[in-house]
């Protein structure tokens, strides 16, 4: 095994900045194989990513985070997502119950303390299931949505997961997101028309007004617009500061190159 940083992607990343979306996805699943995966909260972002996988049949499996206390709508839309497109969707579950986690450690959302620990326990964990499963995973996170996702890098390094996470839409702008979702008639969570800028649990989301930032819906109750779950790396402090294990042959695939080792 050895050692890969984000330092390493650098290259990489400069030279995808113009590559489109489907491009970038081929470019996963050649590379990849069978080892890599799509990672959805069927969001606006995450069923364009769908819809594109889909429709292109690469074949891409789809994990999505139950975490007990989506709404039901989110719920519905991933299992329409699924069938239109032909997906595979793979749900992942934290180990307790939210009412089993409430009797053991109260209701820990409460509190900017808990609510770390309950997305932890509730979105993390469950992803760490898939944990040596894949070594890429495909998320939806663009720079239009400001805040930490202001400059997400195309390709980054995820410690937690040991893989390589891939943004083919980092560069998509809300314009652009909003024609292709006209344009194909892309299945979109429901709650989207009511307010509801981003989605997640029912517990810790609500709508946002016109005039709020996107993300004043979650956690509004802690008065914390900018806090994030943190299932993905480079919405966590430092999160591209840290480095993977991967196969040698590996780390040569994925940035184009072969290692010659004769002397």
């Amino acid at each position: 095994m050895a050692r890969f940083t984000q330092a390493d992607l650098r290259e990489l990343n400069q030279s995808f900045e113009e590559r489109s979306p489907i491009d970038l996805l081929r470019w996963a699943k050649d590379v990849f194989g069978g080892r890599v995966a799509a990672l959805s909260a069927m969001q606006r972002a995450g069923c364009v990513l769908c819809h594109i996988m889909g429709t292109h049949d690469l074949e891409i499996p789809v994990l999505f985070v139950d975490t007990g206390v989506n709404f039901q709508e989110t719920l519905d839309t991933r299992d329409r997502v699924a069938r239109a497109y032909g997906l595979d969707v793979i749900t992942l579950k934290p180990r307790q119950s939210m009412e089993e986690q409430t009797k053991e450690f109260g209701i820990l959302y409460l509190t900017p303390e808990g609510q770390k620990q309950c997305c932890s326990m509730r979105k993390i964990d469950p992803l760490q299931q898939a944990k040596g499963r894949f070594d890429c995973l495909i998320g939806s996170l663009r720079r239009a949505e400001g805040g930490k996702r202001g400059n997400v890098p195309i390709l980054s390094v995820d410690p937690q997961m040991n893989c390589i996470r891939i943004n083919p839409l980092a560069n998509f702008t809300d314009e652009q997101l909003d024609q292709y979702l006209v344009d194909h008639e892309v299945i979109v969570n429901p709650m989207h028309s009511q307010g509801y800028t981003t989605v997640s649990c029912n517990r810790c989301t609500t709508p946002v007004l016109p005039t709020e930032p996107k993300r004043a819906g979650r956690w509004r109750h802690l008065g914390m617009w900018s806090a994030y779950c943190e299932i993905n790396p480079t919405d966590r402090d430092g999160g591209l500061s840290k480095a993977i294990d991967f196969p040698q042959d590996l780390i040569d695939r994925l940035l184009g190159r072969k290692t010659d080792f004769a002397i």
